[in-house]
Formats: structure tokens, C-alpha cells, sequence
């Protein structure tokens, strides 16, 4: 089992930068492969970026490519979402997420999902 902390989350102005931390804990917590997803207000909930288990391989959706960027720490058990080019569209809360199982590639289904953080509000304001 993995406990996930999400940290970060914010106000900007469009066109700004913010960057979200989501801090992996518990027995083989380095092993787990992470997705951020998102949920605005009257909308499903959908997976923006994902990183496999070793951080080698990673996902985006169409909507954040070139704009977002996922990393993984291994050491410190972290995974980064880097936010450039932020739009009011992408104004949702953010949840990390992670499978039941270790060794994954990135998912990109929500339902792939089965231990989550608690989630961080991002505002962007145009």
C-alpha cells in the first residue's frame, strides 16, 4: 500500500507557471508508477500526465502536451508536475494518484487508479 500527499496547488494568472509535488510514502512506495489527474467543476475526472515506476516512460493527454511535465524522483519518492503556459481551462483539482500494483508502465485510465491523494486546487484566472 502507498500513501500519497499532494502539495503545490495555487492561484496564477493565465499564461503563468506552477508546479505540484506529490509525495509517495509506505512499503515499496519508490515502486509505483503515478498518474496526476485532474477534475473541474461539472466535469469527469481525466488523466493529464502519468511516469512509469522507474520514471523512464511517461504519458501527457493531448490538452497539456508541450505544456505540463511529469518527472519522478526515486530517491526522494516524489513525482513533479511542471505547469508552463497555464489557461483558465486548466483550472481543476489536481490529484496524484497510483495502481494497486508496483512495476507499472503509465496509465492512462482512470480506473487503473487505486490509491489517491487527497488533491490540490489549481486556479488559473485570465
Amino acid at each position: 500500500q502507498v500513501h500519497l500527499v499532494e502539495s503545490g496547488g495555487g492561484s496564477v494568472q493565465a499564461g503563468g507557471t506552477l508546479r505540484l509535488y506529490c509525495a509517495a510514502s509506505g512499503e515499496a512506495s519508490g515502486y509505483y508508477a503515478i498518474g496526476w489527474l485532474r477534475q473541474a467543476p461539472g466535469k469527469e475526472r481525466e488523466v493529464v500526465a502519468a511516469i512509469s515506476w522507474n520514471g523512464i516512460s511517461t504519458y501527457y493527454a493531448d490538452n497539456v502536451k508541450g505544456r505540463f511535465t511529469i518527472s519522478k524522483d526515486n530517491v526522494k519518492n516524489t513525482v513533479l508536475l511542471h505547469m508552463d503556459t497555464l489557461k483558465p481551462e486548466d483550472t481543476a483539482v489536481y490529484y496524484c494518484a497510483a495502481p494497486a500494483g508496483t512495476h507499472q508502465p503509465p496509465l492512462t485510465k482512470e480506473f487503473e487508479y487505486a490509491y489517491w491523494g487527497q488533491g490540490t486546487q489549481v486556479t488559473v484566472s485570465s
